[in-house]
């Protein structure tokens, strides 16, 4: 959570500089999930880049949500749809990492589990730019820094991961697809590029070293106050549930 406070920060001071104040970098953090998004948000509307272009370019980076959720969707096979709906339509790239991560290891790890960390991560996110739109306001500090933060985030990303076999793969074949962009002279679309065949090639990775992982129920807090069904238990007319 404090990684949101530290990047959120700088977020809500370039959204002071678009002329929100700290009710409006609230709302927009806690209904506008995407801090990259947002970050590109504040940065183009300072440039005065046009509503259309803005619109293109955030929704072009966000392509990476689909990914993010189309990986999850396996472990949620179980999961009721309002559940599912909730999770996927609340996951970052932070909290993608972290559910993947604690799903991969610990079996007692559910839906439930991961929806709250998605939602605990919108709070920390929000709370934090609603300090930096109170500070933008305030001090004079320097937009060219606050900017650099979304890319620092993503550096200290890539360092906390264990380096395995398939995250090398990842990061090789992201940086592979940024420069073959860059050398084609499509500059403005190497990262999302980049991105996106990074997300893909974990996906595929994913998919290919837990091929029976959609097999498999998502565990859930409430097994717990649900008993299973027992092949002695009597039946009777209307009293199978399913």
């Amino acid at each position: 959570m404090l990684g949101y406070v530290v990047i959120g920060i700088p977020a809500g001071i370039l959204e002071a500089q678009m002329g929100l104040n700290a009710p409006m970098a609230f709302f927009l953090s806690a209904t506008y999930y995407s801090g990259a998004g947002q970050f590109m948000l504040a940065n183009m509307w300072i440039a005065g880049q046009s509503p259309l272009s803005i619109a293109l370019s955030i929704s072009l980076v966000n392509l990476r949500q689909l990914l993010y959720s189309a990986s999850l969707a396996p472990r949620l096979a179980t999961t009721p749809a309002p559940l599912k709906a909730l999770c996927t339509a609340t996951v970052t790239d932070e909290s993608f990492g972290v559910n993947t991560s604690r799903f991969a290891q610990d079996p007692t790890w559910s839906a439930t589990d991961a929806t709250l960390t998605n939602i605990l991560s919108m709070l920390a996110w929000a709370s934090a730019n609603t300090l930096g739109a109170i500070a933008g306001d305030i001090l004079p500090i320097s937009t060219a820094v606050a900017s650099f933060a979304m890319t620092s985030i993503f550096i200290c990303l890539l360092l906390t991961q264990t380096f395995t076999t398939p995250t090398i793969l990842v990061v090789a074949v992201s940086a592979l697809v940024v420069i073959i962009c860059k050398l084609a002279g499509l500059g403005s679309m190497a990262i999302v590029a980049g991105a996106l065949a990074g997300v893909a090639a974990g996906v595929i990775l994913d998919i290919h070293q837990n091929p029976s992982a959609a097999e498999k129920p998502a565990p859930s807090h409430l097994d717990a106050s649900h008993p299973s069904h027992t092949p002695d238990a009597p039946s009777t007319p209307g009293g199978d549930r399913q």
